[in-house]
C-alpha cells in the first residue's frame, strides 16, 4: 500500500493549533491578529458610510444610526475630537477644528474655504490648541462605555498633506511645493506638531492603533512625484507614525488612487494595514508578492464600480475573490468596502455584502 504524505501548510497548522485560542475572539482582539497575521476564528469586517446612506442602511434594517455599527457588525471604531459646531451663516459650510470649511451640501468631501488661501501668513494664523481641555471627552467616553470590545483608533484623518492643502488651497499649496518647498515645509511643520501632540493625548488615553487618511494618488498616477512626496511628506509622516511604532501600536493609512511607488516607503515608515486596496488601481497579486506579512490589508471591495453599479452576485464574487487573493491563509484582512459606502450604493448589494461577512461566522462555527 503506497503511503501518501500531504503537506499541511504552516499558517494552517498554526490556526489548527490556535483554534480553541481564537473561538469567539473579541472584535478587538481579532484586528489585533489579524493585522499581525497571528490566527484568527474568521476575518474582522467593517462598512463605513455617509450621513446619506447611514439614514437609508438604518430604515432598510429597522435600526437607528446610533445602532447601525452593531447591525454591521463593524469591528473598528474611530474616535474623534470634541469641539463645538460652526457653520457659515447660511449654513452651506461646515468648519472642522482646524478652520478649513466643507460644503454641507456634498455627501463627500469638497473644501469651499481655505483660510491660508488669502493670507498665507503662517504666524498670523489662528492655529488650534492641541492641549485644550474637553478635546477628547468623546474619546474617553467611548472608550469606557466600548470596555474593551471593539479596535479602537483616532481618527486622524486629512493628516498632513491633505490637511495642509484644505488649509491653503489645492492649486496654491500644489505652486507652493512646486515653487516654494520652504513655505510649503514649514506649514506641513506646523500640522505635524499639532498632530504630534493630539497623537500622545491619544496612546495616553489607550487606544489600540492609530488610523490616518492622507490621499496621495490618482486614477492612474500620483498626483505629486515620489521624489516630491519623499523629500516634503515622508520625513513629518514619519513623525506621526513615530509615536505609534514606540507604543507598539499598529497604523492603519488611507490613501486612494495609485501609490504603488511609494509603499515601500510607507512600510519602511511603519505602515502596519493599508487601507483601501482600490480594486481599480491595486494588483493584490503584487501586493502579496512584494510585501508578505509585512502589510495587511483594510477593504478590497469596490465602492467605485461594484458595490454601486454591480450585481449582487457581482458584489459576492467580489468579495471573495478580496479574501482569496489578499488572506490566502485567513488572516492579515479587515474586509470592507474600500471607502465610505455613499448612497448611490442599492440596498440589494449591501445585503450580497453582509451575506458574505455572515458566512465568515457560519465557516468559524463549523471549522
Amino acid at each position: 500500500m503506497e503511503i501518501r504524505l500531504i503537506r499541511v501548510p504552516f499558517v494552517a497548522q498554526l490556526h489548527s493549533r490556535n483554534k480553541e485560542k481564537t473561538m469567539q475572539l473579541t472584535h478587538k482582539e481579532r484586528v489585533r491578529r489579524a493585522v499581525r497575521y497571528d490566527a484568527v476564528d474568521r476575518l474582522p469586517t467593517q462598512i463605513n458610510y455617509t450621513g446619506r446612506q447611514a439614514a437609508r442602511m438604518a430604515a432598510h434594517f429597522g435600526v437607528t444610526v446610533q445602532e447601525l455599527p452593531g447591525r454591521l457588525d463593524n469591528h473598528l471604531l474611530r474616535l474623534d475630537l470634541t469641539y463645538p459646531e460652526r457653520y457659515n451663516e447660511d449654513r452651506s459650510v461646515k468648519f472642522d477644528w482646524w478652520g478649513a470649511g466643507f460644503d454641507t451640501g456634498e455627501e463627500g468631501y469638497f473644501v469651499r474655504v481655505s483660510p491660508l488661501q488669502e493670507e498665507p501668513d503662517l504666524d498670523a494664523f489662528a492655529w488650534p490648541d492641541p492641549h485644550a481641555p474637553g478635546l477628547l471627552d468623546d474619546a474617553e467616553r467611548i472608550i469606557a462605555k466600548d470596555q474593551g470590545q471593539h479596535f479602537l483608533m483616532p481618527n486622524f484623518g486629512w493628516s498632513l498633506f491633505e490637511r495642509a492643502w484644505s488649509l491653503r488651497g489645492m492649486v496654491e499649496f500644489f505652486m507652493d511645493m512646486a515653487g516654494k518647498p520652504d513655505y510649503a515645509g514649514a506649514l506641513l511643520d506646523r500640522v505635524a506638531d499639532i498632530q504630534v501632540a493630539l497623537i500622545e493625548r491619544f496612546i495616553a488615553l489607550g487606544v489600540d492603533g492609530g488610523y490616518f487618511g492622507d490621499d496621495y494618488g490618482g486614477q492612474v498616477n500620483m498626483l505629486i512625484s515620489p521624489q516630491m512626496w519623499r523629500t516634503l511628506i515622508k520625513p513629518r509622516l514619519a513623525r506621526l507614525f513615530a509615536p505609534f511604532r514606540a507604543a507598539g501600536l499598529p497604523i492603519l493609512m488611507h490613501s486612494d488612487g495609485h501609490i504603488e511607488p511609494i509603499l515601500p516607503d510607507l512600510v519602511e515608515i511603519g505602515l502596519t494595514v493599508y487601507n483601501p486596496v482600490q480594486p481599480e488601481v491595486c494588483d493584490f497579486s503584487w501586493l502579496r508578492t512584494t510585501f508578505g506579512e509585512r502589510l495587511a490589508y483594510y477593504g478590497g471591495v469596490s465602492t467605485q464600480s461594484t458595490l454601486p453599479f454591480g450585481t449582487p452576485d457581482e458584489v459576492r464574487v467580489a468579495a471573495t475573490k478580496a479574501m482569496r487573493e489578499l488572506a490566502p491563509d485567513n488572516t492579515g484582512l479587515i474586509l470592507a468596502p474600500s471607502h465610505r459606502m455613499m448612497s448611490d450604493i442599492p440596498m440589494a448589494n449591501v445585503d450580497a455584502l453582509l451575506a458574505v461577512f455572515a458566512s465568515l461566522d457560519e465557516k468559524s462555527e463549523t471549522a
